[in-house]
């Protein structure tokens, strides 16, 4: 796991919990999204996870998805098993209030005003997401990593799936 002093080590950017989600269960994302974070991970793409994000991937796929707990337990710890330095760790005091003044500011989740301040205090303006809101604030670049058609498919799946 990465440790503080490296933030150059993550030009590409920060990936967001909804990049992670769909490693976890079946679905259309799934062969994507395991690719590019196996990319993160082995760092062909030097970008950081949040470790808070793979808790945050874990309580999406188990409570509003209603993925068996044991099956994204396994998932998700064996991304944490590799021992990645992708693993980003530190949650400072000063990321967590620029992450308060980002949501106060553009009126967006904590969690995604805890993306933009790590994406900055990590000298990125990437964020890899698939939350559109992001798109609003003006600091980073918004980047989904996977094909537009097939996260179409991932939403209706997801749709039809929570009925």
């Amino acid at each position: 796991m990465s440790t503080p002093g490296e933030n150059s080590a993550y030009p590409d950017g920060v990936v967001d919990v909804g990049i992670i989600v769909p490693t976890c269960f079946e679905n259309p994302l799934k062969e994507h999204s395991t690719a590019f974070l196996a990319d993160v991970l082995t760092q062909r793409k030097k970008a950081a996870i949040p470790v808070t994000a793979i808790i945050g991937a874990y309580h999406v796929a188990t409570r509003y998805l209603r993925v068996p707990r044991m099956t994204v337990k396994k998932i998700l710890g064996g991304i944490l098993r590799t021992g990645s330095p992708a693993l980003y760790g530190l949650v400072s005091p000063q990321t967590a209030w620029d992450a308060l003044d980002y949501a106060s500011t553009y009126l967006i989740e904590s969690w995604d005003g805890y993306l933009v301040s790590l994406a900055r205090s990590l000298r990125s303006t990437v964020v890899f997401s698939l939350d559109e809101e992001l798109h609003k604030i003006r600091e980073i670049t918004l980047v989904n990593p996977f094909p537009r058609e097939v996260v179409e498919r991932y939403h209706d799946f997801l749709e039809e799936g929570l009925r």
